[in-house]
């Protein structure tokens, strides 16, 4: 028997979690996949209603766990969007399928990203969820996370090892898409990521994420760096004139499209200022990552790009304290 709905006394007990009902009707229950009106299941109700002990139970039982509804739904989309982590684990577990339908427009790695729920992108990246995954608009979860300016997921996916050169339907990448949309903060981020593929592609030939728990490529605001962005700073405000930090970004291989991603943030006469403070500082995440001295580094680079004068003015406020000081991402 069904309500208007088309629920059966195991949908209601199901979504309701009234996990001894459930129980007591799978006894006499043969039509455990039974879809109401909307193409639910039980099993789906439960898992919408954030019950997993029905959600097990009916599993035990049979359940289909992939089964779609009308609305293209799955149990795992339902738990994404509601932030059930537990769930979501569980479901996991039961080796619910991370691949999405041809019907389905998102991964669940994309809806784990538009819901903003960080653990559940991280359990998904964890069971090897494809993080590269094109969506119906042609867009990685990158892509995703870049265009809301979403910081702390960028930086998730970021060291998961995501493909930064894959373009939506646009031909736009996470970092153009990012320069669009003002976020200078994750435009920064991206660029960082990208030198550091960079530099382990040619060193390694392969690069395919990294596990270093130090590593971040958020603004540092670390006391081991201070003095050092401070002089950069300041080397960038007031020694540094127009297009001569463009002139210091081509000496140090940073691409056409970083150049115009940092350029397209700030606007005015005086925004080359705030360009090239951006540049140093992701020139200095790359040197640090590297394990080079920075301001040994600077000044021998600053002398072998033609700016013999700044290097000097760079040599004369460091310290020496600054200069045998071990610096450390944080």
């Amino acid at each position: 028997m069904k309500e208007e709905e088309g629920n059966t006394a195991l949908h209601l007990a199901a979504k309701n979690g009234h996990s001894e009902a459930v129980e007591i009707l799978l006894k006499h229950w043969d039509e455990i996949n039974d879809l109401n009106q909307n193409g639910e299941t039980p099993f789906y109700l439960s898992v919408e209603g954030g019950n997993e002990k029905c959600a097990e139970l009916l599993l035990e039982a049979g359940s289909n766990i992939d089964v779609l509804t009308h609305n293209n739904s799955n149990a795992l989309q339902a738990a994404i969007q509601n932030g059930y982590q537990s769930l979501v684990t569980f479901l996991i577990d039961k080796n619910i399928d991370l691949v999405p339908k041809p019907e389905q427009k998102n991964s669940p790695l994309h809806l784990a990203v538009i819901s903003n729920h960080l653990l559940i992108v991280k359990k998904l990246l964890e069971a090897n969820h494809d993080i590269n995954f094109l969506n119906h608009r042609q867009e990685t979860p990158l892509h995703l996370a870049a265009d809301v300016g979403n910081v702390e997921m960028v930086e998730v996916l970021l060291k998961a090892g995501c493909d930064l050169k894959i373009t939506d339907r646009h031909g736009k990448t996470a970092l153009a898409v990012a320069s669009r949309s003002n976020y200078a903060l994750i435009v920064d981020m991206i660029i960082k990521a990208e030198r550091r593929y960079a530099m382990e592609q040619a060193h390694l030939g392969h690069s395919d994420g990294w596990s270093d728990s130090d590593l971040s490529f958020k603004q540092d605001h670390s006391t081991q760096t201070k003095q050092l962005r401070s002089s950069l700073w300041n080397l960038a405000y007031n020694h540094l004139k127009p297009q001569e930090w463009k002139i210091l970004a081509l000496f140090w291989k940073f691409t056409d499209e970083q150049i115009k991603a940092i350029e397209e943030q700030w606007t005015g006469k005086k925004s080359y200022k705030e360009h090239g403070h951006r540049m140093l500082l992701i020139w200095l995440h790359g040197t640090l990552l590297a394990h080079q001295n920075p301001v040994r580094q600077i000044f021998k680079d600053l002398v072998e790009a033609g700016f013999q004068h700044l290097a000097e003015k760079i040599r004369t406020e460091s310290s020496t304290d600054m200069e045998s000081r071990k610096c450390e991402i944080s």
